[in-house]
């Protein structure tokens, strides 16, 4: 008797499974770490990403490349995944995070394929991440912070080890020193949105300057502007969200009228309503005018012949970072503007940035904050610029809040390495395998920095597992002599926070890859069954 065909998946349903899927997962992981490999390190190369509207995007961070990569395999996504969320939590190491799990996966494959169970593979994996983590944090080395200018070198070389492997490496000292100052200007919490970055086109990276306030571009303005004093110290500040002009009838509202006194009246009424806005806010004893809505051309000239100085259509970032800068509050109203609604700040003058004018307040007694304003020559570059500075202030905030640090450079995972090779050789049964090719995997970071400055990797390897195995913890490859260095010694630093989310991110996304053994996906909608004969189709 035959068994009838059972249809549980819909028509166009694709299922593969079993050890052939892992491989085929694994393999798309490959490359996705080949996407990003060549960017590691100081001597990385740039990649070019066109999008599908023509914009160019020139990056050597690993989750920016990522993420404009429009990866469409469900298992590779996964490394996307961790170089995002590498970012969002430290700031750098996204290509590491992702070369090392894509090295793992490469690893454990001969092992999937001769065979050995998934489960078996993700039970040594994990055993062996939380050795090396504890590894990390024994040896990791512990600065002392209660010595202020001890603390500013640490964060100073955790900074330009970071900044080292962007495109502004060149004058990584210049930027390390900036990203540091703005990073101490802030309060305890030290929050990432109190920092503002403006980019300005043209003059030369060293021209970037960083102000200890807030400062923004000069908005839009009408006639009346140039006679408004451009320098006030200690004034009021009244942040408003109020339109400031006559308004346009909206929508062909009709007013009828008999008499031209009766239109008069109705403009006059207008022009009223305005002169007692402006004169209540002439008379709160406010100084600078901000508001998120327009400030038109009767009230520009009316605060000019008045000495007030006033900006319209401000950014809402801006308005924001003013108010928690110099304090006071936005009114939605000029009725009642007393002083605890009015901001201050010790100096607010207009500056000529460029071809830009930028208004910047200084001394804000409220918040710490600050805005760094960016030169350089072309759009993209100074993007990447500001990319760089993001990672490097996440590096110096985590550097901080966690003061231990470990030698870069390849330096820790080499002693990782050694490490975990030593200890799988005193374990029985499959784990030592496994353990042993963790360790082999830890290696790619030194090797594609050899690689990429175009080094003799294997000859290096040789060397520093050599040292390593004498004793020698923080050798790590050295890219300007073509030799290994004591990185600790050479200030090439890195929080130990980074290295521990980079390994515990790689392994838990190896181990996920690992696991999935069937993948089913669905037809989408409006591809399965023939096409019916629509208007037109020939029969």
């Amino acid at each position: 008797m035959m068994q009838p065909q059972i249809i549980l998946l819909k028509e166009g349903t694709d299922t593969s499974q079993g050890k052939g899927q892992i491989i085929s997962n694994v393999n798309a992981c490959q490359i996705i770490a080949d996407a990003v490999r060549t960017t590691l390190g100081p001597r990385g190369m740039d990649k070019l990403i066109v999008d599908d509207r023509g914009k160019a995007t020139i990056s050597n961070d690993g989750a920016t490349i990522l993420k404009l990569l429009d990866v469409v395999h469900p298992a590779a996504k996964t490394l996307v995944d961790i170089a995002k969320s590498q970012d969002a939590e430290v700031g750098d190491g996204t290509t590491s995070v992702t070369l090392l799990a894509g090295e793992f996966l490469k690893q454990c494959k001969p092992f999937i394929e001769e065979g050995v169970h998934p489960n078996i593979i993700i039970r040594a994996f994990r055993k062996a991440t939380n050795l090396a983590v504890s590894k990390i944090r024994e040896i990791s080395v512990k600065v002392q912070k209660d010595d202020p200018k001890q603390g500013r070198e640490l964060l100073l070389k955790c900074a330009s080890t970071a900044l080292s492997s962007k495109l502004v490496a060149m004058q990584k000292d210049f930027f390390a020193s900036m990203v540091v100052d703005a990073v101490m200007l802030l309060d305890e919490l030290l929050p990432l949105n109190m920092i503002g970055v403006k980019k300005v086109q043209g003059g030369a990276l060293e021209d970037s300057l960083l102000v200890a306030g807030v400062a923004f571009k000069k908005t839009f303005s009408y006639a009346g502007f140039e006679m408004q004093p451009k320098k006030y110290t200690k004034p009021r500040i009244a942040l408003l969200n109020i339109e400031l002009e006559l308004k346009a009838e909206k929508e062909n509202a009709e007013v009828r009228v008999d008499s031209v006194e009766e239109y008069q009246a109705v403009v006059d009424a207008e022009w009223n309503i305005l002169y007692e806005k402006l004169e209540k806010i002439h008379k709160s004893g406010a100084k600078v005018v901000l508001s998120k809505l327009p400030i038109g051309d009767v009230a520009t000239q009316y605060f000019a012949d008045r000495d007030l100085f006033c900006a319209g259509r401000v950014p809402d970032e801006d308005l924001k970072r003013t108010l928690k800068a110099c304090g006071g509050s936005i009114q939605t109203t000029v009725a009642n503007l007393t002083d605890d609604v009015l901001g201050t700040c010790e100096l607010f003058e207009e500056q000529q940035i460029g071809g830009e004018r930028f208004n910047i307040f200084t001394g804000c007694p409220q918040a710490k904050t600050c805005t760094l304003i960016l030169r350089g020559g072309a759009e993209q570059f100074i993007e990447e610029t500001e990319r760089s500075l993001h990672d490097a202030i996440m590096i110096v905030r985590r550097a901080i809040k966690n003061d231990a640090v470990v030698a870069g450079g390849g330096a820790i995972e080499m002693e990782l390495s050694k490490y975990l090779r030593d200890h799988s050789r005193t374990i029985a049964g499959k784990e030592q395998l496994l353990i042993g090719a963790m360790a082999k995997a830890l290696e790619v970071i030194p090797r594609q920095l050899c690689d990429n400055a175009g080094f003799d990797a294997t000859n290096i390897l040789n060397k520093l597992r050599q040292k390593h195995a004498q004793g020698g913890t923080w050798y790590g490859v050295d890219i300007t002599a073509e030799d290994i260095a004591d990185n600790l010694k050479a200030c090439v630093w890195e929080p130990a926070i980074v290295k521990i989310n980079a390994l515990t991110a790689a392994s838990e996304a190896a181990c996920l890859i690992l696991s999935v053994d069937e993948t089913i996906k669905n037809p989408k909608a409006g591809e399965g069954g023939p096409a019916g004969r629509g208007r037109g189709r020939p029969m």
